[in-house]
């Protein structure tokens, strides 16, 4: 009755650390900075396992002694590239720019179409470049969690074959983008760290520390819950022994007093199941009643969880069967006179 109270709780906890380090995205974006990245560096983050889209970012050059100058932001990447960056787009071509145009979302203004913005562009070796980019009529309409996107609203997407070949953008910034499910993104942040451990990563809209916590929860949880089931199994055994040995020469009388073996088996059970299912089933609504409060009070979005009842339900179930099993040996077959002698 104590696991499954302490399940239950121990579920509230969980779930609450699952709405912090979640993105309410379906997809989870990871942004670094390319200075000081070789291009075998930005090819292997490219390649990490689960990630599903990439592109290079970068802003558009500024006059610095203006006050308000435009900027806009270019995403260097294939449509398909593109494509994965976001949970839904329209359909694209490939091979010439684009403007992406969030409904959800405000649109930069400065992004017109016909208006021109220089990029400055250098290599591995020191040389720069200048390369004006045209903002295109053309406009292709996705949808994303506005804040938590890979794209913005009025974003151009240019083609990476106009880019000349080894040059990148200035101060310019590698975007990975997965699925957000929580361990597709350790598995993404791991392929990230074996490629560079010093890497600076941001990831919008879930917190790494928190997904850390999750797992050593998860584990402790694990662990206490073995050895919580090891100990309660080892007690009902050295219980339902010593009650087999007490009781032994009272079922013995009831025997010789005509007693049927199946009515003194159903009331031993009775005994046993009657009591253990009332203090499961107030273990299971305590529990959960604990749970909700928590998450109540913690201030989260979820305050009834119900997919974890079904599995403390059957639990629940699966002890009682057990405890009835481990009744039905201690009313036995034979009558022992010594036990009658020795009352």
């Amino acid at each position: 009755m104590l696991l499954v109270y302490g399940a239950s709780l121990a579920q509230g906890v969980l779930i609450e650390l699952d709405q912090v380090s979640k993105n309410t995205s379906p997809v989870q974006s990871y942004s670094m900075s390319l200075n000081g990245v070789s291009e075998q560096q930005k090819r292997a983050f490219e390649a990490v396992p689960g990630v599903r889209g990439y592109g290079v970012m970068a802003s558009s050059w500024k006059d610095r002694m203006a006050e308000f100058p435009p900027v806009i932001n270019a995403v260097i990447a294939t449509c398909g590239q593109v494509r994965g960056m976001v949970p839904e787009i329209e359909p694209c071509a490939d091979g010439r720019p684009f403007r992406v145009v969030n409904p959800e979302a405000t649109y930069d203004e400065d992004s017109k179409p016909g208006a021109t913005f220089p990029f400055h562009l250098k290599n591995e070796r020191g040389e720069r470049r200048v390369m004006t980019i045209q903002v295109p009529e053309e406009q292709v309409i996705f949808r994303d969690v506005p804040g938590l996107s890979a794209l913005h609203s009025g974003d151009v997407v240019v083609p990476p074959s106009r880019v000349p070949d080894g040059f990148r953008p200035d101060e310019a910034t590698l975007t990975l983008v997965s699925s957000s499910a929580p361990q597709t993104v350790r598995t993404v942040l791991d392929g990230i760290g074996g490629v560079d451990p010093t890497a600076d990563v941001m990831t919008p809209g879930v917190v790494v520390t928190a997904l850390q916590q999750i797992t050593v929860v998860k584990t402790i949880l694990a662990m206490g819950m073995v050895l919580g089931l090891i100990i309660g199994v080892a007690a009902y055994l050295v219980a339902a022994t010593d009650r087999a040995v007490e009781r032994r020469p009272q079922v013995t009388a009831l025997s010789l007093l005509g007693a049927r073996p199946h009515t003194l088996r159903t009331v031993q059970v009775a005994q046993v199941v009657l009591p253990l299912s009332v203090g499961l089933m107030l273990a299971v609504v305590t529990g959960k009643a604990a749970e909700s409060s928590y998450l109540v009070t913690g201030g989260g979005e979820t305050f009834w969880d119900g997919d974890g009842l079904p599995l403390l339900l059957v639990s629940a179930l699966g002890v009682v069967v057990v405890a009835a099993l481990g009744s039905l040996p201690l009313v036995g077959r034979r009558i022992d006179p010594e036990l009658i002698r020795r009352d």
